[in-house]
């Protein structure tokens, strides 16, 4: 049975089985009974409001999918990295606080965002096309879809677009009212953590080693400023040589020269979702050195080499991955809000 439907029978259920246990109570007067009957409400109730469900919008906008996955497609035809761009703003926003989109959220002279946090300022992107989504969707159902959710389906939809796996996007999430650049500045991993730092990170959240191999394949698709890898390129010495020389042509050695020029996280395929970047890995060739950390005589070399060579084992897992990943602390029932703009709270 679904869980909508589950949902839609449930009230009706407990008021029945509230009235006919008061009327045991007030013979038995038994206050311990109330107490426990008031503690499996809530569980009950708390429990369904917290869940994501596929379904969720399914009565109240059924058009949601379609809607997006047009603009989406629109974004991707104009600008093939939208769609990296997008998925990566996903990742972003789940890993701090939470799958709220507080990501989303502009600075004001009384409110502090995330946009400016180090690992997002003058690298995330995409506000206009969520900006566009969100718009799209409030002209056929207004006030019913989260900015979080619409995040979650255009990720989804960005990755299998550009070829990759798809997957059902559990919903229900709300907005958040709040943000916090400080968790964004700590939360999110850098390119120049080390293989223990990604797997504590990604634990912390309920994300397993193969769940980081996994998710960290989103780097098939997308580019990086060269301030991120210039440190790779000139000081590391597990590292293709011919790889190195050809990213150093576009990315002088000195901090201030060149240091917003774009180079592919995957060289072979940079526009198309594949396994290519674990083959990269495998020859050395990994852009950041949180990259190259997967595959580098640490616990994580076989699930780099098992998605090298089997690129069906890495959409499953990604795809698992990624449904774990939306499932991060997630506001639901009469938390957060249904923002009527992505950018500010309402």
């Amino acid at each position: 049975m679904h869980l909508e439907n589950t949902l839609t029978h449930t009230p009706n259920y407990y008021l029945l089985t509230y009235s006919s246990r008061v009327s045991e109570m007030a013979s038995s007067s038994s206050s311990t009974f109330i107490i426990g009957l008031i503690t499996l409400l809530i569980l009950v109730f708390g429990s369904a409001n917290a869940t994501l469900y596929t379904n969720f919008y399914s009565s109240s906008c059924p058009k949601l999918l379609d809607t997006v996955k047009c603009e989406v497609e629109s974004a991707i035809s104009k600008e093939t990295r939208m769609g990296a761009s997008l998925l990566r703003l996903f990742f972003h926003d789940c890993f701090v606080n939470g799958c709220d989109g507080s990501i989303l959220l502009d600075d004001t002279s009384s409110f502090t965002g995330e946009k400016n946090a180090g690992p997002n300022k003058n690298s995330a992107r995409g506000f206009e096309v969520i900006d566009k989504i969100k718009s799209a969707v409030e002209k056929v159902c207004p006030g019913v879809v989260s900015c979080a959710d619409i995040l979650a389906i255009a990720a989804r939809d960005s990755v299998q677009i550009l070829g990759g796996p798809t997957w059902n996007v559990k919903l229900g999430r709300r907005d958040s009212r709040t943000a916090s650049q400080s968790a964004a500045n700590n939360g999110i991993p850098r390119p120049t953590s080390n293989l223990n730092q990604l797997i504590s990170r990604f634990n912390s959240l309920g994300l397993s080693s193969k769940d980081l191999v996994a998710l960290s394949g989103g780097h098939t698709i997308g580019l990086a400023r060269c301030t991120t890898f210039r440190a790779r390129i000139y000081n590391e010495t597990n590292i293709d040589s011919s790889f190195a020389h050809m990213r150093q042509s576009t990315c002088p050695r000195n901090s201030g020269s060149g240091d917003n020029s774009l180079a592919p996280l995957d060289f072979a395929t940079p526009t198309f979702f594949d396994n290519h970047y674990f083959k990269n890995l495998i020859q050395k060739k990994g852009l950041l050195h949180s990259d190259q950390q997967l595959f580098n005589g640490g616990s994580t070399d076989s699930t780099v080499q098992t998605y090298s060579t089997n690129p069906a084992s890495f959409f499953t897992d990604f795809s698992a991955a990624m449904i774990k990943m939306g499932d991060i602390s997630p506001l639901t029932g009469s938390t957060g809000e249904i923002r009527k703009n992505c950018r500010r709270v309402n």
